[in-house]
């Protein structure tokens, strides 16, 4: 039987229109790099004023105070606990459903803008998912193409935005990418360890591999099938990141029809909010 909760509800500050925040941008630019590189980084895609509200949100989720158990995960659980009450990785997937108008804000709404301009039109909104790797969990992800989880597609057109919710450097876990390996297709992934759903793949020890070191409020952004891995965080400091994934409307809804929608019938189907 689902449970019943009482939603929060953000209220978001006024900001400009996508119309107004787009003048300025550097259209040609993004649509170029990401074509080329198969990755983009987008500063200042936010505010300090709406960091500070995503930073609120997700330490409540860290916490509990909002509670995200029905898809809460240890994405590091290969690896044994460095802390026995904090995940390695913690993956909650879709935050937007635990919190009101969450999916209004200024993060959704501007990187389906750039979705948009850098994969095309058709490009819409297919999951989002919030990661922390913890102070001193000191735990990778490794090495991987995010299209290997996905099955056989017959669109690859696919842009994953990873915005810092805490500044990202390489000591506490930033992206790292393969430039150009977008165009290489999918590589043979395994899983990383009997029992753990995380997969990874080889790479050359010659690969040129560019770290995306960011502020918080701004965002990574990589094609499905760009190479990308992030270390451990060995800081003091947490490492909070936000992802929201594009993708073409005719490939979200063959997702959808197959079944596979990220785990979103089973956070809904657990809880009813009122």
């Amino acid at each position: 039987m689902a449970s019943h909760e009482v939603k929060p509800n953000v209220e978001w500050p006024a900001a400009p229109t996508i119309t107004e925040w787009l003048q300025d941008k550097p259209i040609e630019t993004w649509r170029n790099g990401f074509e080329n590189d198969g990755y983009l980084i987008v500063e200042d895609l936010l505010t300090e004023k709406e960091v500070k509200i995503y930073q609120d949100l997700t330490s409540k989720m860290l916490s509990g105070e909002i509670d995200t158990s029905r898809h809460r995960h240890d994405l590091g659980n290969a690896s044994e606990r460095k802390k026995e009450d904090v995940e390695n990785i913690c993956q909650i997937m879709w935050p937007s459903l635990y919190v009101d108008n969450l999916d209004q804000g200024p993060l959704h709404m501007r990187t389906q803008a750039v979705a948009n301009i850098i994969i095309g039109e058709d490009a819409v909104f297919d999951f989002d998912m919030f990661l922390s790797k913890a102070p001193h969990t000191n735990t990778e992800t490794p090495w991987h193409q995010d299209e290997s989880y996905w099955g056989d597609v017959e669109d690859t057109r696919s842009a994953s935005f990873w915005m810092a919710v805490d500044d990202a450097f390489k000591d506490n876990g930033c992206m790292w990418f393969v430039p150009g390996s977008h165009r290489r297709g999918l590589c043979d992934h395994r899983f990383v360890k009997d029992g753990c759903h995380v997969r990874t793949c080889d790479i050359n020890d010659g690969e040129v591999k560019v770290a995306g070191e960011i502020r918080a409020g701004s965002v990574t952004i990589h094609h499905g099938r760009t190479l990308h891995y992030t270390r451990g965080n060995t800081t003091d400091k947490p490492r909070r990141a936000y992802v929201t994934a594009y993708r073409p409307r005719k490939m979200v809804d063959a997702f959808r029809q197959r079944g596979f929608d990220h785990g979103e019938k089973g956070i809904k189907g657990n809880t009813q909010f009122v």
